[in-house]
C-alpha cells in the first residue's frame, strides 16, 4: 500500500468514526432539549463535553506520540463502543418519564457515558494530522489538511440529518443501535489498513510520557506560536457560545426534523471550504490565512441573528461553515512545518487542551446566563423597549443578542491581535524555516 492510500483509507475510516461520533453527540444534544425543554441543560452538556476535551488533550497526545498511530486510533474505537453498549443497557432499561426531569441522575449516567464514547474518538482528531507529516510531502500538506476539513463537512451533513430523522423516530433507540454498529465495522476495517511507521521517534526523555514542560518548551521555542495558541483559545472561549445556544436557537424556529435537514444542508460549507483548500491549498503564509478567514467569520456572526429567519440563519451559518476548515487546516500546517516530528502529537494534544479550556467555561455559564439574564431582557424586559421593534421579542431573540455581541467581540479581538508583534514573528518563522 502506498503512502497516498494509505492517508485516503485512514482519513476514510477517520470519516467513518466521526460521522457516527457527531451523530451521537447531535442525538444526546437534540433529545435532551426535546424531553426537557432545558436550555441550562444543553449548556451543562457543552460544558461537561468541553471540560473532558481540554483534560484530556495533552494526555492523548503523549499516547499518539509513544505508540504507533493504528493501534491508537483502533483501541480509541474500541473505547467508544465498550461505552456505547453501557449507553444502550442504560437508555433500554430505564423508565419512560426518567429522562424529562434535567436533574434526573439516570439522564445524566447516560449522557456521561454517551460523551465518553465520543470522548475517546478524540484521540484520532490529534493522531490524524500527525500522519500526515508522516504520509504526504511538506509541499502538498496543507492540500491533505484541506481534504481533512472537507471530511469534517461530509461527516457533519451525515450526522444532522441522520440524527434529526433517528430522535424525532425513536429517541435515542436506533442511534445507539446504529454507532455499535458502524463502531464495529470501523475496527474491522483499520485492521487491514498498513501504515508504513517502522517506529517510534524519541527524545531522549521517553520516560517522560506526557512531558508538559518540555512540551511547553517547544512551544515557546516558536516565536508567537503560544500567542496563536492563545488567540485560537480566545475564539473557542467565544465559539463555546454557539455550541452551547445554536440548537435550541435553531429549534425554537423549525422542527428538529427540519432542524437536522439543516444542518445536512450547511455542512456542505465545510465540505466547500475543504474542497477548495485541496485544491487551491492557502497560499505562501497560513497565518494570514488563519486571520482572515476569522475577520469575515466574526463579521459574519454578528449580523446573521438580527432578525428571527431561520433563511438569515442558513446563509450566516453557511459562510461561517466554509471559512471552517481555512481556520483549522491553516493552524494544522503551520504546526506541522514548525514543530519537530516527534512532539506533534504532545503539541496538537497542548494545543487541543488550551484551546478549549475557555470554551467549557463559556458553556457553563452562557446557559444560565442567557436562560436568566438575556432571555427575560427581550423577553419581558428592557430590551423589549430599547430594541425590541426592529430586534424582536421573545425567548428566541434572547439567545439571538447573545450571538450578535459575541460576533462583534470577537471581530474587535481579531484585529487586535492581527496588529501585534507576534502575529508578524510567527509569519516570518513559518516563511524562513
Amino acid at each position: 500500500m502506498t503512502h497516498l492510500a494509505a492517508f485516503y483509507h485512514i482519513l476514510a475510516n477517520t470519516l467513518t468514526v466521526s460521522v457516527i461520533n457527531f451523530t451521537v453527540w447531535f442525538a444526546i444534544t437534540f433529545y435532551v432539549y426535546l424531553e426537557t425543554q432545558s436550555v441550562f441543560a444543553t449548556g451543562m452538556i457543552s460544558g461537561v463535553y468541553l471540560v473532558a476535551t481540554a483534560l484530556s488533550g495533552i494526555w492523548f497526545g503523549s499516547i499518539v506520540d509513544h505508540y504507533k498511530k493504528k493501534p491508537v486510533m483502533m483501541w480509541s474505537s474500541v473505547v467508544s463502543l465498550v461505552f456505547y453498549a453501557i449507553s444502550l443497557a442504560i437508555y433500554s432499561t430505564a423508565a419512560p418519564d426518567t429522562f424529562k426531569e434535567p436533574s434526573s441522575v439516570t439522564l445524566w449516567a447516560l449522557v456521561l457515558c454517551l460523551m465518553t464514547g465520543v470522548m475517546a474518538g478524540n484521540i484520532r482528531m490529534i493522531a490524524l494530522p500527525t500522519t500526515v507529516t508522516i504520509l504526504i510531502p511538506e509541499q502538498k500538506r496543507d492540500k491533505a489538511n484541506g481534504l481533512i476539513g472537507a471530511s469534517s463537512g461530509v461527516s457533519f451533513l451525515v450526522t444532522s440529518v441522520i440524527s434529526g430523522f433517528l430522535v424525532g423516530l425513536a429517541g435515542l433507540w436506533y442511534v445507539l443501535i446504529l454507532a455499535l454498529v458502524v463502531t464495529a465495522a470501523a475496527i474491522a476495517h483499520i485492521w487491514w489498513i498498513a501504515i508504513p511507521e517502522k517506529g517510534i521517534v524519541h527524545t531522549g526523555e521517553d520516560h517522560k510520557k506526557i512531558d508538559l514542560k518540555g512540551t511547553f518548551l517547544v512551544v515557546k521555542s516558536v516565536p508567537g506560536l503560544l500567542a496563536l495558541i492563545l488567540f485560537t483559545t480566545f475564539n473557542n472561549f467565544l465559539g463555546g457560545v454557539f455550541m452551547a445556544l445554536m440548537d435550541a436557537y435553531g429549534l425554537s424556529l423549525v422542527s428538529v426534523e427540519a432542524w437536522g435537514l439543516i444542518w445536512g444542508v450547511l455542512s456542505l460549507g465545510f465540505i466547500v471550504g475543504g474542497l477548495i483548500i485541496s485544491k487551491k491549498g492557502l497560499g505562501k503564509n497560513p497565518l494570514r490565512t488563519l486571520f482572515v478567514a476569522n475577520i469575515i467569520c466574526w463579521a459574519v456572526s454578528s449580523v446573521f441573528t438580527l432578525q428571527s429567519s431561520i433563511v438569515l440563519l442558513m446563509i450566516g451559518m453557511f459562510a461561517y461553515l466554509c471559512l471552517a476548515p481555512f481556520i483549522e487546516a491553516s493552524e494544522q500546517t503551520i504546526l506541522q512545518k514548525v514543530v519537530p516530528r516527534e512532539r506533534q502529537g504532545r503539541v496538537f494534544g497542548f494545543a487541543q487542551s488550551i484551546e478549549q479550556a475557555a470554551s467549557p467555561l463559556t458553556a457553563f455559564l452562557i446557559g444560565p446566563i442567557t436562560q436568566f439574564v438575556f432571555i427575560p431582557f427581550m423577553a419581558t424586559g428592557a430590551g423589549v423597549e430599547l430594541i425590541g421593534g426592529w430586534f424582536g421579542t421573545g425567548a428566541d431573540r434572547g439567545i439571538a443578542l447573545v450571538f450578535t455581541i459575541t460576533g462583534l467581540i470577537g471581530l474587535v479581538v481579531t484585529f487586535g491581535a492581527m496588529a501585534t508583534k507576534y502575529y508578524r514573528q510567527l509569519s516570518h518563522h513559518y516563511l524562513s524555516s
